[in-house]
């Protein structure tokens, strides 16, 4: 079988896995396949949920359809450190491969939305006009892609926690280098700043 058509097989494969996790196709769904296969391509991963799956994180930039796609993809995880989302409400992410140090970050260009119709302009549906596009537009058409250089901090590099410590206000248990130091006490983010609850 010609490669191309093997990429086209594979892609079909990887977005119908990711719709089936995420619960319907959207634009989203195959911009987070396709960018997730571009940026495993470009730091040296190619069996990202077997052999080497330990070998590289990626950080999301966006919390919405990316990230299911992407976690489909990569199979990675929060729960294993090797997903995480920054959220700056950027349609883009970044990948680390973590023995070589060579990292990309890829954001979806903005006009791409406008060329999509170029591409299906048969469907009246913008969404669905989208997805048809974004499947057969080239990744140079969808991506721009940079290199860059991801500064992690020995706690954010996957592994077990490499500490626990007890908030002196609360009493509950901090991983990982996540206290908060103020005025000679040690302080869990929400005792320090305050949380996303409130105790009843």
């Amino acid at each position: 079988m010609h490669m191309i058509e093997e990429g086209k097989l594979e892609f079909e494969k990887l977005l119908a896995e990711s719709v089936r996790s995420h619960g319907h196709l959207c634009p989203g769904q195959v911009l987070g396949v396709k960018m997730s296969l571009r940026g495993l391509s470009e730091i040296g991963i190619g069996d990202p949920k077997c052999r080497e799956r330990k070998d590289f994180m990626v950080i999301v930039e966006m919390n919405s359809c990316v990230f299911d796609a992407v976690q489909s993809v990569t199979g990675c995880s929060p729960g294993r450190r090797t997903l995480r989302l920054m959220d700056y409400g950027k349609m883009a992410m970044t990948l680390v491969n973590l023995k070589t140090g060579r990292s990309v970050r890829l954001l979806a260009r903005e006009d791409s939305r406008k060329r999509a119709k170029e591409y299906a302009p048969e469907i009246e549906d913008v969404y669905a006009a989208q997805c048809e596009a974004y499947k057969v537009m080239s990744d140079e058409e969808l991506f721009e892609v940079t290199y860059v250089e991801v500064l992690l901090r020995p706690e954010d590099i996957p592994g077990r926690p490499l500490r626990r410590i007890r908030c002196d206000s609360c009493g509950e248990q901090v991983q990982d280098m996540r206290e908060i130091c103020r005025e000679g006490k040690v302080l869990c983010k929400p005792c320090a700043d305050g949380g996303y609850y409130f105790t009843k």
